[in-house]
């Protein structure tokens, strides 16, 4: 007998279940027996028999019975990693070829193995059976309507539970006929809306849901589950498409409201612009149908498809934070991706890596992909190089699930299945919901020009509505009268919406995140110049500086970080604060009057520069220290993190966090100024437009080191210019500060103002550590923030040249006028560029009369810097003399030699006009 006669004597069941072991995770095996199973794979491979590690020949000499139920389970195994790419998910088209298939010949089987019953059968839960009954089992649960990706998934726990959860009615849909009859119901309220826009609304964009209708009871199943499994909150974030059938038939919104935005009526309220009906956003108080109070909100969104995911996230957090510290799962995340956007927008795969990260993670989101298999008008093949598009979710070995949306039940299904996976393991979960687009991309484009044949066959297809209803009257739990009944009341109900909103003849738009905003008020830019309190008592500064400059006693430290840290007392004592101070003692005073602070960037917990240190970690365990957390028992929560390498993602979350959190002061830094522009978008649709566009307030602060070094083009200039011409009436603070104490203040005016304004600070670099930039205690505790700082040394009637100036430049200015004895010459510095105090600009103006000689001083290039804002902004600006280097294509000069020449030509310059200033 053979040395492998022992496989005959032994349970095959064993066997099976080890190589089944073996196949989803070798390294779980015993190593004897993983060099076994090594050795069988590769002998199956070769077909000649193989050697293990250890040389003995395996394949040929194992007998035909095991070997056949060894090619079982790698049958099971390969329905398990590739049974997706065979799936009947495509209702409009045929699917590609994949190859090799999972025909039984490709696994050593054959037609005649069919009725020999296999112990294999015991991994799927279904006892020893048949080849047949095996097979069929696979193809319901893997090849149906629903294609499942998950073996790639490294955690044996998630995947025995996912497998076990699949075997449950062979991955079947199993609804009673009540929850069958509510299915049909909420799919009738996705068709009908639809179908009565497109007759009352001819050729208006609307992005219909058109071809994946099954969105709708698929969203509404997975709300009321989810609010019986113990979540309160939703969050959602979607782009166009279907938005406005989920704000109505899921969010509760008034059909008459969306009426009245079609119909094109202005606003009742003047303080904003508005924005096109499907970017609004949406908060809205429910109740389940199993009595439970539950929390909505869908969130604005700009036509930059992915945009809001980042919002949505941050939102999320930020409830999380504030309500749900014991268990954030109760706040849920959504997020509705379309097919083009997620394959092709790079801030996916930024909002994705957060998922398990301290500073970013939200326990889970459920993303949905609204398939429409085309792109505006590119067709999917030109639209990613990917197997599909959800492909970014291996990234964090996340699972997906492709399903057909012309399966209302399978849809539903699916959806379960992905709030249990969240529920349970606290982890993002994609459903690809395929289906199709039956207009053009909005309802004026015409499809054909470009998909000529796809729109043949979705011109001939039945909607999802009228192929369950088909459905269900074959089962017997619904007639032909019972789905026209169902269309007449609804759309009458939208008859009667559309007759009111006719008689109504402006739009009201409501506040989005009402509750979260009580209290505050909405700011004109006069308030915006109002001065606000920000003093804090002296002594108790002094006691936060005790704590922040006291490290534990009995912990190691590093000898340079104790003696950072001992010299903020040393500082306070000295009656000198520098640029750090002025930031602990924000932080530490709003912490102490019950504020949060939020803090997140590249770096951020040290600086990019070395100068914060607000997280200092144990030489020997690193453990980490925040001492801003240990002022006092009833002190708010001070955050701090490290952020990923983003700045779109990251920024967008934490002006998410911001908007759900006004009471929060939430911070967001660049490791350099410039690295801002990547965040560009956020800048340009959220930042600076959002309060005009959705009647939305944000607080969100970012601080942008900024100063001309000789460190090159990316490491000078935060382009200020960019964020001066996004300004315009009272839609932002920008500032660009001098000294500690009017950073202190501007930061703590941020929090104590009743209203919030995003708030964006040129931070220094270089001045981090100037002996000049100091400021006295008694100027953090009884100061304010000012706005304009005038020369405190000049002598009005001496001074013939009165220059203007902001930022770094300053001191650069200061040293020559002391170093000169120029007592013709005052330097004021405008530290808040906007709202510009013009006010006290003519004052300054006025007091320096003497003066024939007015100059704007920047070290930023004539076209950028705020010169060009300054002009329009600034009547007399225009005949300011300008002092600056000349317009340049870069910020700056890669070669420090190079930029400190021109830097000192500047100088130059500002002191006497003629020279030249013009290389």
């Amino acid at each position: 007998m053979d040395k492998y006669s022992f496989l005959n004597a032994a349970h095959s069941a064993f066997f099976a279940e080890l190589y089944d072991q073996y196949l989803q995770n070798p390294d779980t095996v015993e190593p004897s027996w993983r060099a076994f199973f090594q050795g069988f794979d590769f002998g199956s491979e070769n077909s000649e028999g193989s050697y293990t590690s250890g040389n003995d020949y395996i394949s040929s000499e194992i007998p035909d019975h095991m070997q056949k139920e060894f090619n079982v389970i790698r049958l099971i195994d390969g329905y398990r990693s590739r049974g997706h790419l065979f799936t009947k998910t495509n209702p409009v088209r045929d699917r590609r070829k994949y190859e090799p298939t999972l025909a039984l010949e490709n696994f050593g089987l054959h037609k005649d193995d069919l009725k020999t019953v296999f112990s294999a059968g015991e991994g799927l839960g279904i006892g020893p059976q048949t080849l047949e009954v095996i097979v069929d089992h696979l193809e319901k649960i893997y090849c149906s309507s629903i294609g499942v990706e998950y073996m790639y998934i490294r955690d044996p726990k998630e995947i025995k539970w996912i497998q076990t959860r699949l075997n449950i009615n062979n991955n079947q849909p199993k609804f009673s006929a009540e929850e069958k009859t509510h299915i049909l119901s909420k799919l009738n309220q996705a068709v009908t809306f639809e179908n009565f826009l497109h007759t009352k609304y001819v050729g208006q964009k609307r992005f219909s849901l058109e071809g994946n209708e099954s969105l709708i009871p698929a969203l509404d199943a997975l709300i009321e589950n989810a609010a019986e499994a113990g979540v309160k909150e939703f969050v959602m974030g979607m782009a166009h498409r279907g938005r406005l059938s989920t704000l109505i038939n899921i969010f509760g919104k008034s059909a008459k409201d969306v009426f009245s935005e079609f119909d094109g009526k202005d606003y009742e309220q003047e303080v904003f612009d508005g924005d096109v009906k499907y970017h609004l956003g949406w908060t809205s108080d429910r109740e389940s149908k199993g009595g439970k109070k539950i929390n909505l909100n869908i969130a604005p969104n700009p036509s930059h498809l992915e945009t809001v995911g980042a919002i949505v996230e941050g939102i999320a957090r930020a409830k999380q934070d504030d309500k749900y510290t014991d268990n954030p799962s109760q706040v849920l995340p959504i997020i509705v991706h379309g097919d083009a956007a997620i394959a092709g927008q790079g801030l996916v795969y930024e909002i994705i890596q957060m998922m398990k990260l301290d500073g970013y993670k939200t326990n889970g989101t459920i993303h949905i992909v609204v398939n429409n298999q085309i792109g505006f008008t590119t067709n999917y093949l030109d639209a990613r190089s990917s197997t599909y598009c959800t492909d970014v979710a291996k990234v964090t070995l996340s699972p997906v699930l492709h399903v057909n949306a012309d399966d209302a039940e399978a849809v539903v299904h699916a959806m379960l299945f992905a709030l249990d996976y969240r529920m349970t393991f606290k982890r993002d979960v994609f459903i690809d919901l395929l289906g199709y687009r039956k207009y053009g991309h909005n309802e004026g484009d015409e499809p054909r020009f470009t998909q000529p044949k796809l729109y043949k066959a979705i011109a001939k297809h039945q909607n999802p509505r009228d192929i369950y209803a088909a459905k269900l009257i074959q089962e017997g739990i619904v007639d032909k009268d019972y789905v026209k009944q169902l269309e007449e009341t609804y759309k009458a109900s939208l008859e009667e919406e559309l007759e009111v909103s006719r008689q109504v003849e402006k739009t009201i738009i409501t506040p989005f995140m009402e509750d979260e905003w009580t209290g505050f008020e909405y700011a004109d830019e006069h308030k915006m110049m109002q001065p606000v309190d920000t003093t804090y008592p002296k002594e108790k500064l002094a006691k936060i500086t005790d704590v922040i400059s006291s490290l534990p006693k009995d912990k190691k430290f590093i000898r340079k970080i104790e003696r950072l840290i001992e010299s903020r007392k040393t500082m306070f004592d000295d009656n000198k604060l520098d640029w750090s101070m002025a930031e602990h003692l924000a932080y530490g005073t709003l912490l102490e009057e019950g504020y949060d602070v939020r803090f997140s960037g590249q770096d951020v917990e040290r600086g990019t520069f070395s100068h914060r240190h607000a997280v200092v970690k144990v030489e020997d365990s690193e453990e980490e220290i925040v001492l801003l957390n240990h002022l006092s028992d009833t002190q708010g929560k001070f955050y701090i993190y490290n952020s990923l390498l983003s700045e779109y993602g990251v920024v967008g979350f934490d002006y998410g966090y911001a908007m759900a959190s006004p009471k929060t002061l939430t911070i967001w830094e660049a490791q350099f100024g410039d690295f801002s522009n990547g965040a560009q978008i956020m800048l340009d649709q959220y930042i600076s437009a959002a309060e005009d566009k959705w009647k939305i307030q944000n607080g969100l602060v970012m601080l942008l080191p900024h100063g001309y070094e000789g460190q090159g083009a990316e490491h000078s200039s935060a382009r200020m210019e960019r964020y001066l011409q996004l300004c315009a009436n009272d839609n932002m603070y920008v500032a660009d500060c001098t000294t500690p104490a009017n950073m202190f203040h501007l930061l703590r005016r941020q929090v104590k103002a009743n209203f919030r304004k995003p708030l964006i600070v040129f931070t220094p670099k270089s001045l981090l550590r100037h002996p000049l930039v100091v400021s006295s205690v008694d100027e953090f505790a009884n100061g304010s923030f000012q706005m304009l700082i005038d020369d405190a040394t000049a002598k009005a009637e001496k001074v013939k040249t009165l220059v203007f100036v902001t930022g770094k430049f300053y001191y650069d200015l200061l040293e020559v006028r002391e170093n000169e004895n120029r007592d013709d010459v005052a330097l004021v510095r405008i530290e808040q560029l906007f709202p510009l105090p013009a006010k006290e600009m003519r004052e300054v103006l006025k007091k320096y009369k003497n003066a024939d000689d007015i100059v704007w001083a920047q070290e930023e290039p004539r076209n950028m810097g705020a010169y060009s804002y300054l002009m329009m902004h600034f009547e007399e600006s225009k005949a300011f003399r300008i002092a600056s280097r000349r317009a340049y294509g870069a910020p700056a000069a890669g070669s420090a030699t190079r930029s400190k020449r021109r830097h000192q030509e500047v100088i130059d310059f500002v002191f006497d006009k003629t020279k030249n200033n013009q290389r």
